[in-house]
């Protein structure tokens, strides 16, 4: 079991019904998956880019990540309907608390001019989406084998009903949001 799942089962879970004044266990939030997004828009004109960042969120995810396709032919862009424009990958279950752990203890830190995550980046259903300039910021990626840095986008999934209760949960798991100012 991984780390972060084992401190959810035993103290998290705990602290978030008193806090959240649930009544019941099976109430409390918890993660559903995280779903990782890499757009390579050059792939339109050199396929083996794809390969390479498959290659690359596949070493960050430890799960094999798939192409996405164009759905619709985009004249302006030089873009076919079924062109492979990208890739993604989804985490679930002990593979998908490992990887916030490092996102959380080891990534983000990692980040440069950091400020903390924005909380209005939740869409009303408790879902978080935060989007990284740089995929270099992870360990596994061996800076000096990478031709070109690409961004990514990280979406994290709960069964919170609302904001604050996504919010609370994410706290918990040491994601950094930014502080409030009070005038």
């Amino acid at each position: 079991m991984s780390r972060l799942l084992e401190e959810y089962n035993n103290q998290i879970k705990h602290d978030l019904k008193s806090k959240l004044g649930l009544k019941n266990t099976f109430e409390v939030p918890k993660l559903k998956k995280i779903i990782l997004n890499m757009g390579v828009g050059e792939a339109k004109d050199d396929s083996k880019l794809i390969d390479k960042a498959i290659a690359d969120l596949s070493l960050i995810s430890g799960q094999k990540a798939i192409k996405t396709n164009a759905k619709k032919a985009i004249s302006g862009f030089k873009i076919r309907s079924g062109m492979p424009l990208g890739v993604k990958v989804t985490l679930r279950n002990k593979i998908m608390y490992e990887f916030l752990d490092r996102l959380v203890n080891i990534a983000i830190p990692r980040i440069r001019d950091f400020r903390g995550l924005n909380t209005k980046s939740f869409d009303g259903n408790g879902n978080f989406s935060m989007g990284i300039k740089e995929h270099v910021i992870f360990p596994e990626i061996n800076f000096d084998k990478v031709e070109k840095i690409r961004g990514m986008d990280i979406t994290i999934c709960t069964s919170a009903k609302n904001n604050n209760e996504a919010i609370e949960l994410l706290k918990s798991f040491n994601m950094p949001f930014k502080q409030n100012k009070i005038n």
